[in-house]
């Protein structure tokens, strides 16, 4: 199968050569209950930057194949698997990696099905985005109907994803982002009201929506820039989900970017701060965030937004593009182009 795949952490270059993109032989068995997928499109998400740069604590090794969610068609399917069939469409969920490939393995249970009223790009978009908004919001804040809620970058994938479950719960929603396109985007997602994160006084201006009094929830992606001045936002009782930062994540003696807070603030609204990743959902999670997309889906307010296919020859392209500014949407590798 042709796979990109990393021998070494590093800039996105690790990737480029003949040994970027090769060809091997599929060792699948079908035993127990794994389902062989052909992949038609793979998720691109900054985890995959992080592990490839080498800027996590625990690091998987190396050789390595990134890539934590693919959309496709079942090729084969184990004797134990009950749900799935050759041929059905679904999207996998990889939390040992491995979507940047023609074909993935993957247990029935991490497997979900894929309608026909998304394409395979947007079903490679659901995994990450989506479980992290899903637990930033209903597991970690509880957010409830009727809530103001603050989302930094809300024309990024997680963004988006978080903005359209806020709004399918009945809160109402102000989103930031950097470009007129990027606010379009979020607007289009569902926000209420839009704010460009660039221009200074936005934080005010944003503040002046609710009254005065707060925000009962934040969403951020940016808490290395932003975390010091969301103590600030809060309303009583007002709760931060911290889903994204710049600062990266390594051993002592690295030391990371600091955050200068003012804990006051947090006394005074006797708010709550949680950090939310993808790789602590439990099984009992698994299960609901999972029937929570499917019904969004069925539904139809949970439409992932594609901002750029690439062909998985240009997966350092990829890599840079993820990590700049003016986020809109989710990059994928199309496996078609």
């Amino acid at each position: 199968m042709k796979a990109v795949s990393i021998k070494e952490h590093g800039p996105p270059s690790v990737f480029e050569g003949e040994s970027s993109c090769y060809s091997c032989t599929s060792q699948y068995r079908s035993t127990k209950s794994l389902v062989l997928v052909k992949v038609y499109a793979a998720g691109i998400n900054p985890v995959d930057v992080y592990i490839r740069e080498g800027a996590f604590l625990n690091l998987p090794p190396l050789p390595r194949i990134l890539g934590k969610e693919v959309a496709g068609i079942v090729e084969t399917a184990g004797p134990k698997v009950q749900k799935f069939k050759v041929g059905d469409r679904v999207t996998c969920c990889l939390p040992l990696d491995g979507g940047y490939a023609e074909y993935v393995t993957c247990d029935e249970s991490k497997v979900l099905p894929l309608s026909e009223t998304l394409s395979f790009s947007q079903g490679a978009s659901l995994y990450v985005a989506y479980f992290v908004a899903y637990r930033a919001l209903v597991t970690k804040c509880n957010v409830q109907k009727g809530e103001l809620l603050l989302v930094h970058g809300a024309s990024g994938a997680v963004g988006v994803a978080a903005t359209q479950i806020a709004k399918a719960r009945g809160l109402k929603v102000v989103g930031t982002a950097s470009t007129e396109a990027g606010l379009e985007t979020a607007k289009i997602a569902g926000a209420d009201f839009v704010f460009n994160h660039s221009e200074e006084g936005y934080l005010a201006d944003a503040y002046s929506i609710t009254g005065n009094k707060g925000f009962d929830a934040i969403v951020e992606n940016s808490a290395d820039s932003n975390l010091g001045s969301d103590f600030l936002m809060l309303a009583q009782g007002g709760r931060i989900a911290i889903i994204g930062t710049k600062s990266p994540l390594k051993p002592p003696p690295h030391n990371p970017k600091l955050v200068e807070v003012n804990p006051r603030s947090l006394m005074y609204t006797e708010g709550r701060v949680y950090g939310v990743k993808l790789l602590g959902v439990t099984e009992n999670e698994f299960k609901v965030c999972s029937n929570a997309i499917i019904d969004g889906i069925e539904e139809g307010w949970l439409r992932p937004v594609i901002a750029q296919e690439y062909k998985l020859s240009q997966a350092p392209e990829a890599h840079k593009r993820i990590m700049s500014e003016g986020a809109r949407g989710k990059l994928v590798f199309n496996l078609s182009l």
